[in-house]
């Protein structure tokens, strides 16, 4: 390798290394921030902790390598710019192409250990951190209660609060309990303006103490005669103290931190078993979308309506309105026959349209999810060059202006990533579009400023805009001084 290779991957590792370390500990910060409230405080020992992190770190690698390659490409470039040292291999005959050429062969490196941490590690890690996320999360189950929405971790019923607080989190405000039909097949319904939870690590039991509320039990369901439902239809009560224990046994388990109950989410595959399982879910979508067309066809009863027009089509006069061939009294059958039919067939395509939505969202996420990776393995290639030809133009290390231009990109890549996936997920466009756009985007973005550096030009050109305007009023001026 000869000296000037050297150095100028001297020049791009040193802050390449700075760069990446940074950005991977921001983002871990990140999600250990998110994660925080549910972690802290449940006797989890560090070795537990630290092991969640690193699956974290596992995971966020991917994430963080582009931008760093982006943030090093920009700061190396720039700093070669400052120094003059881009001036100086040019008097010497050497172009822009030859100094980057070898920090091109190391990003093209890079995009392949990116794309082997995608393939590999990075579902290691997801299915490992979730699990060991889910099961602290059991260890003290009152905390993985979420306020605003309704909670079916607990089995048998449904909880619902307004808000969450205290030293423990464990004092609830505006609660609402739903307890699904028990044994007997009766069903509860507790309000209660403030509440309080008791959970002891490693009891089977979680203890529920609700304050100014009330109580509602339906019996009707456990009485299968009509005079016993009569008799004895419903129970209330209000109190000012109630207190009730639900078995989480079941959700607790064994407390085993290292034990796996995730295992065959879209992120936790390889691209090769990804690959494997969308052919599947594909021909189990189009399955169901025939089997929904072919209920549609018989509510219709269209085949018998085909088949009759058949064989009225000699004695039909009006071929053009044929309903004008029957009388008012058939007409009035015909039209109410119809209406009754299509009624069925919307109603049975409405009771439908969830299922058949979360179907094609599942698929999505599988194709999303196996072109994204492949997206996001180019991405250092692709962020690679827009930074070192920005860099070489701007003409400016260290980490101010360099950082502000690295954060602008990355945010517009971001961005574009995720609204391609949204879109993708949500069948707006293709999974293929939607993980390509961030690309498609960046790619021309690349190719200007790639272009621009080559002919050792600025972002713009100034003078090409401001030249013809001062050469416009050079011309007005000389007009008026020949008429004066």
């Amino acid at each position: 390798m000869k000296i000037l290779d050297k150095y100028i991957l001297k020049t791009f590792l040193v802050p390449f290394v700075a760069t990446f370390l940074i950005v991977l500990f921001v983002l871990v910060m990140q999600v250990l921030w998110q994660v925080f409230e549910n972690i802290a405080g449940k006797g989890i020992s560090l070795p537990f902790i630290l092991k969640f992190l690193y699956y974290t770190t596992l995971g966020i690698v991917p994430q963080a390598l582009p931008i760093g390659v982006l943030l090093s490409s920009i700061m190396a470039l720039g700093s070669l710019g400052e120094n003059y040292e881009f001036a100086a291999a040019k008097s010497a005959g050497i172009s822009l192409q030859r100094l980057v050429r070898p920090l091109i062969i190391l990003t093209i490196i890079l995009s392949g250990i990116n794309f082997l941490f995608l393939n590999n590690i990075f579902p290691y890690a997801t299915l490992k951190q979730r699990n060991l996320y889910y099961n602290i999360k059991k260890k003290k189950p009152a905390l993985a209660l979420v306020p605003g929405s309704f909670n079916s971790d607990l089995p048998g019923y449904q909880i619902k609060f307004d808000e969450k607080y205290g030293e423990e989190q464990n004092l609830l405000k505006k609660v609402l309990i739903y307890q699904l039909s028990n044994t007997y097949g009766n069903q509860k319904v507790i309000t209660a303006e403030r509440g309080k939870i008791i959970s002891e690590e490693g009891s089977r039991y979680m203890t529920f103490i609700l304050y100014d509320g009330n109580y509602y039990e339906d019996y009707t369901k456990s009485a299968r005669t009509p005079s016993k439902r009569l008799s004895m239809p419903a129970s209330q009560a209000t109190f000012k103290e109630y207190e009730f224990n639900i078995d989480i046994s079941s959700v607790v388990g064994d407390g085993q931190l290292d034990e796996e109950k995730f295992k065959t989410s879209y992120n936790m595959r390889t691209l090769n078993q990804l690959n494997d399982t969308i052919p599947v879910l594909k021909t189990t979508y189009d399955d169901m979308l025939l089997s929904r067309a072919k209920t549609i066809f018989n509510i219709s009863t269209a085949k018998e309506l085909y088949s009759y027009n058949d064989s009225l089509k000699p004695k039909i006069e009006n071929q053009e309105d044929i309903l004008e061939n029957f009388d008012l009294k058939n007409k009035i059958t015909i039209l109410n026959t119809s209406i009754s039919k299509m009624n069925s067939a919307f109603t049975n395509v409405k009771n439908n349209s969830d299922s058949i939505k979360y179907k094609r969202k599942s698929l999505n996420f599988y194709d999303s999810e196996f072109y994204g990776r492949i997206a996001l393995s180019f991405s250092c290639l692709i962020l690679f060059f827009i930074g070192a030809p920005l860099g070489s133009i701007i003409r400016k290390g260290g980490f101010g202006l360099p950082m502000i231009l690295a954060i602008a990109i990355y945010v517009i890549y971001f961005f574009g990533n995720t609204l391609g996936k949204n879109l993708a997920e949500e069948s707006s466009v293709s999974s293929l579009l939607g993980s390509w756009i961030s690309t498609t985007v960046m790619l021309p973005l690349g190719i200007f400023l790639t272009r621009r550096a080559t002919k050792d030009k600025g972002i713009f050109n100034v003078d090409a805009i401001l030249t013809p305007i001062k050469n416009f009023f050079k011309k007005f001026k000389s007009k008026k001084d020949i008429n004066i």
